[in-house]
């Protein structure tokens, strides 16, 4: 279905004033909310370790008059703000980590910035709307699984709506990203002069070696729709010396966490085989649970996408230009448990895309500035008018 058929399908309608009031709020505050963004980019953390980032959305909120609990849930760099008490809940979600080596070349800068803004747009609406606006600062979504930590603790249960909006080179309604197991892969070996007693190695570099040829060759037998890859974060330390440890990072995807079973039993047998051939010990070693898939609350959706037209977002890019939202994400945990949107809101920049250098400089400037506005503009209208 287009995201044109998709917005005639029934999205609910505003009062012109209630528009006008969410436009007039985040215009208000799109310069503190601008210099929130920039001063997320500039100063990129990793996974667990956004103690700034925390803290700065934490402060902004507060200034905004929303009850901010830090720390939350025994996280350090988990936040939770609430505005208001009513029995309606809409959870927004703030992600704040970087990547390693690349900064924001995700936009999750941006996407905190977005939910700021649209929170305190709905603020505005609280009382009359019986509504509690909620905040969620959720840590290492670049591969840590933090709402799904969030998650086995309690977080967002209840929620009648939970939304974000994602940067991305276009925009692009619904989200469909793989189910997605994230392991760190060890093989241990034994040291040995690589000149002089060669024999006396176990060579954990060359088990690595043996496994990507595997994996390699088993990409040809995979279904389309799955995704197999990773990288090497240890190699060994002297050229001259047999490398007796050896690291890495790998990612399996597949359309639904039932695929992924599967799949993650032929790849591990992969690494079983690299360790068989060189005598190496083998340990695979989880770095989260699973991502889920998606589960789209479709008429929260709908209305994204009216709204989102009618401010002047186009849903028109060829299919090839609007991948990213097959980008695995916890929230799909989250949208299991509760309704739950995550469109992609574009900057223009295609073909520049995410996780790339050049992607993390389009996360500043007019076009960064103009996704901030309309994101917070249309998760706030969402919110608005899905809940009625």
């Amino acid at each position: 279905m287009s995201a044109e058929t998709m917005a005639a399908a029934g999205a609910g309608a505003l009062k012109p004033e209630d528009k006008r009031r969410v436009l007039d709020t985040v215009r208000e505050h799109q310069a503190e909310l601008i210099g929130l963004s920039e001063r997320l980019h500039a100063n990129p953390e990793l996974g667990w370790q956004e103690h700034q980032a925390a803290e700065w959305t934490a402060s902004y909120l507060e200034s905004r008059g929303f009850a901010v609990e830090r720390g939350y849930l025994g996280f350090d760099t988990a936040i939770r703000a609430v505005y208001g008490s009513g029995s309606r809940r809409v959870g927004l979600m703030a992600e704040y980590d970087a990547l390693p080596g690349l900064g924001h070349a995700c936009g999750h800068n941006i996407i905190t910035a977005m939910s700021c803004g649209a929170a305190v747009a709905l603020s505005a609406f609280a009382d009359a709307r019986d509504l509690t606006v909620e905040v969620y600062g959720t840590p290492a979504e670049e591969g840590g699984g933090g709402k799904i930590e969030l998650l086995k603790k309690g977080a967002f249960r209840g929620l009648d709506l939970a939304m974000m909006a994602h940067p991305s080179p276009v925009d692009s309604a619904e989200a469909s990203p793989y189910a997605v197991a994230h392991n760190h892969v060890v093989f241990e070996g034994k040291a040995a002069h690589a000149a002089a007693y060669p024999e006396q190695g176990i060579n954990a570099n060359d088990a690595f070696i043996v496994s990507q040829v595997a994996l390699g060759l088993l990409r040809q037998q995979l279904p389309s729709q799955t995704r197999v890859h990773g990288v090497q974060t240890r190699g060994g330390e002297a050229p001259n010396a047999i490398p007796e440890r050896t690291e890495g990072r790998w990612y399996v995807r597949a359309q639904t966490l039932k695929d992924l079973e599967g799949l993650e039993s032929r790849v591990a047998r992969c690494f079983e085989a690299g360790a068989l051939a060189t005598g190496c010990e083998l340990t695979i070693t989880p770095e989260s649970e699973p991502y889920s898939e998606f589960r789209t609350e479709q008429r929260a959706l709908d209305i994204y996408v009216k709204h989102a037209l009618e401010l002047g977002r186009r849903f028109d890019a060829p299919p090839e230009q609007a991948t990213m939202n097959r980008a695995s994400t916890d929230m799909g945990n989250v949208s299991q448990v509760v309704p739950a949107i995550h469109p992609y809101i574009g900057l223009g920049c295609y073909p520049v895309a995410n996780h790339q250098k050049e992607f993390a400089a389009h996360c500043v400037g007019d076009d960064a500035n103009r996704a901030i506005h309309d994101g917070s503009v249309l998760l706030a209208l969402t919110g608005l008018d899905y809940l009625g």
